[in-house]
């Protein structure tokens, strides 16, 4: 075996969980714990405890310029930069301290609170800091909406639905409580004009005037049962570990939604929400810190497979223990996704400890494969049909999936004014599209098969005249084609469409190679498409421009043996170091370094050239 892949086979045993999952750290950007701060003041909780530690950590991710980022050497931030110091302010940082200084004067230089994202200037108005009248209104009376109405709780995507319905209380109520510290220093002079203004256009703009009007009126016919409705719908999707969605956003958004409707922290579902954050805390070195999520059914389901393409013997104990683990994990219940697809019996998997209410098909397909792959047929057999029978009922109309949701397309969400930040629909992508074909073709399906056959036309229309495809998961273009390439090489054998699409994202890739070998591209790409297949090589990009090169039988090329070689020499202790993100929560503005992308996929690329997987096909 190449030693580099016999040492990243061990680091990989090693970091098994004895229980038989994987999980590495979800790194993100500072506001997940500068709002777990704020949150804690808003609920009345003392967060001295977490002094030290959490200014550790923020002021460890500070940048020379004063300022914050959402990426690893991406630029300076605004809002995560105003959240960042307010944190710290309430945390009893001195104002006039270097960083604090620094950190202010790049917050003028970016034009001050007023303009913050929308989600910062709620959390501000909360304690006072910022006018309500300058935040977007949206009544708590949508609850009532059904399903066919534009603009219903079903039109968003599951991690908006799950934020955006606490928020409705929020909205409506409009709190204001201490903060402990005054924050007037964030208004840019000469700005506070801008303060109470609501960004938007056309109706959506007139829409937020008339709702303003109403939220001003001293009686609100019917508007105590709406939020009693949403307080009901909250409280029937908390999970079992005290969250909800599996996302901070909707985790704290809910727990002030319903302190505000009177839930007091040592009610059953305020305390399990509170005590919840203790799974997702981490302390180390770097300080204290929360994660936004954890990521074990996706970082086993890889692991395993890592495993297995590195020739671990299916009976190995180790890969039982895995399969194990991962049958217990699948949710047989219903979800919010029902409302799309009806009483369709569920099947698939989470991406999280446990977050029932919520499913996705990229998770789903890709534990299928990792089932499928650890052999135990007659074990896995039962499990596997219900999730390709799950996965097959979510498919949407124009024959690709998105994450979690059926046809969760409706673009007029993101006219909204609260719009801001973040994807708040869910439609089909071609890199979980590429990963249900991918599952379809080790199930036999053939190509001929009328739901391959659409599928394989979705990849078709989305290929972009440079033979490469988006990423809507992963960092960016290079996350896409090799996802895409992986399914197409699957049934390029059988369908000729499917092997023309390859040859033009084989150029693409080998025209993104860098001089030292690897591949690598910023999450800048999302803003400029110009920057498609750019950026500094990593691990985790590299191994999948060697996995696509791989797939497509090009793993003699010499471009390919550069990238192997870039993996072996930046081994370090049997794994990688990787500081930048390559992960995708929301494109443009939410991020995730993975901290076990650095490893499986490099173990991956680094097995399929020491077992033959990359010969031609």
């Amino acid at each position: 075996m190449d030693p580099a892949l016999s040492r990243a086979v061990d680091w990989l045993l090693e970091h098994q969980d004895p229980a038989g999952w994987w999980c590495g750290e979800f790194e993100t950007n500072v506001t997940i714990t500068a709002e777990h701060i704020l949150l804690l003041r808003f609920l009345g909780l003392d967060p001295s405890p977490l002094r030290d530690a959490v200014t550790r950590y923020l002021l460890g991710q500070q940048r020379e310029d004063g300022s914050w980022a959402l990426y690893y050497e991406g630029p300076a931030d605004l809002s995560t930069s105003i959240e960042a110091y307010a944190a710290l302010k309430v945390l009893g940082l001195d104002p006039t301290s270097e960083p604090m200084r620094r950190a202010l004067q790049v917050i003028h230089d970016l034009g001050g609170v007023a303009q913050a994202r929308v989600f910062t200037r709620i959390w501000l108005a909360m304690f006072g800091q910022y006018p309500w009248d300058g935040v977007p209104s949206m009544p708590p009376e949508l609850i009532w909406l059904p399903p066919s109405a534009p603009f219903n709780l079903y039109d968003f995507a599951c991690w908006a639905r799950a934020t955006i319905t606490p928020l409705l209380i929020i909205l409506a109520r409009r709190p204001v409580r201490p903060l402990g510290c005054d924050l007037g220093e964030l208004v840019l002079p000469g700005s506070e004009h801008l303060l109470t203004r609501v960004p938007g256009s056309g109706p959506f703009w007139w829409g937020d005037k008339v709702l303003k009007r109403y939220d001003h009126l001293v009686r609100h016919p019917g508007r105590d049962r709406a939020c009693q409705r949403i307080v009901e719908w909250i409280i029937a999707r908390q999970e079992a570990d005290g969250s909800w969605g599996g996302i901070q956003s909707a985790w704290v958004m809910s727990l002030i939604a319903l302190h505000l409707e009177g839930l007091p922290l040592d009610h059953p579902v305020m305390r399990a929400g509170l005590a919840g954050f203790d799974r997702v805390a981490l302390e180390d070195e770097r300080g204290w810190r929360l994660q936004a999520s954890t990521s074990p059914v996706w970082d086993t389901a890889w692991a395993v497979l890592a495993l297995r393409r590195a020739g671990l013997p299916r009976e190995h104990p180790r890969l039982a223990l895995a399969v194990d683990w991962l049958l217990q994990e699948q949710i047989p219940g219903g979800g919010d996704w029902q409302v799309r697809t009806g009483t369709i019996p569920g099947g698939g998997w989470a991406f999280e400890f446990d977050n029932d209410h919520y499913p996705d098909i990229d998770d789903t397909a890709v534990v299928v494969l990792a089932l499928l792959e650890a052999g135990h047929e007659d074990r896995v057999r039962n499990a596997v049909e219900r999730a390709a029978r799950w996965i097959l009922a979510m498919r949407s109309t124009d024959g690709g999936w998105g994450a979690f949701d059926r046809d969760n397309a409706r673009e007029v969400i993101h006219r909204l004014p609260i719009a801001d930040f973040g994807t708040l629909i869910d439609p089909p992508s071609e890199d979980v599209t590429a990963h249900v074909l991918e599952m379809l073709a080790r199930l036999s399906f053939p190509s001929t098969d009328p739901v391959v056959a659409r599928g394989l036309e979705f990849l078709q229309q989305t290929q972009r005249p440079d033979g490469a495809w988006f990423g809507r998961w992963g960092v960016n273009y290079i996350y896409g084609t090799w996802c895409a390439v992986s399914a197409l090489t699957a049934f390029a054998d059988t369908d000729a469409t499917a092997r023309a699409m390859v040859p033009r994202a084989v150029a693409w890739l080998l025209d993104r190679q860098n001089a030292d070998g690897g591949w690598g591209e910023t999450c800048g790409s999302y803003e400029d498409p110009n920057l498609a297949g750019v950026g500094r090589s990593t691990p985790s990009q590299t191994a999948w421009a060697v996995l696509a090169l791989q797939a497509a039988g090009l793993g003699q090329h010499p471009a390919c043996r550069r990238g192997l070689d870039f993996l072996r020499e930046r081994q370090v202790g049997g794994t990688w170091e990787e500081r930048e993100h390559t992960g995708t929560g929301f494109p443009g503005d939410f991020f995730i370094n993975y901290h076990l992308y650095r490893h499986v996929f490099p173990t991956m690329a680094l097995a399929g050239a020491a077992t033959g997987m990359d010969s031609p096909r």
